[in-house]
């Protein structure tokens, strides 16, 4: 047997600390969660996207009574993106979250169905996608999904031969 040791590297950070440009998309995933549909879990989640072209899309988690038929606030935003913008990379994706009127401390991270399309994105355009997980007490940073997806399924992975 073979063991085989995965590590990930992340940046925590203060807001202060980021670019204007990444404050921004923040801004936005926060602005973004007063979108949010979630009258059962009350869990309000927002995300934007940032355009290699400098536009933002922005995305909201939105419920549904038929669940799982509801979609989270990444795959919202990355949606749009693709279906308005499909010859724009996505640079960047930030992600806030709040119950009630307060944000969370703690960055939260994508779900694995997230960190999927997130994965299907970065191929889509051959380009990483710079991830700002917000918090009140600081900003997680991934430098791709990578980190936070590191044994990841890919369409190389369906290639025969």
């Amino acid at each position: 047997m073979i063991e085989r040791k995965i590590e990930a590297i992340v940046h925590i950070c203060e807001m202060a600390e980021l670019s204007e440009e990444e404050r921004e998309l923040v801004d936005a995933a926060k602005q973004a969660t007063e979108g949010s549909y979630a009258p059962y879990s009350k869990f309000n989640v927002g995300a934007a996207v940032l355009l290699q072209n400098g536009i933002i899309v922005r995305g909201a988690n939105q419920e549904n009574a038929a669940y799982p038929s509801g979609l989270c606030a990444e795959r919202t935003a990355l949606f749009a993106a693709g279906a308005q913008h499909p010859d724009q990379p996505v640079v960047a994706l930030a992600i806030a979250a709040r119950k009630g009127r307060r944000f969370l401390p703690q960055p939260i991270s994508p779900c694995g169905a997230c960190r999927q399309v997130i994965s299907g994105v970065e191929e889509r355009y051959g380009v990483p996608i710079r991830i700002l997980l917000y918090g009140t007490e600081g900003v997680l940073v991934s430098e791709g999904i990578s980190p936070l997806l590191p044994l990841r399924f890919a369409d190389k992975d369906m290639q025969i031969g």
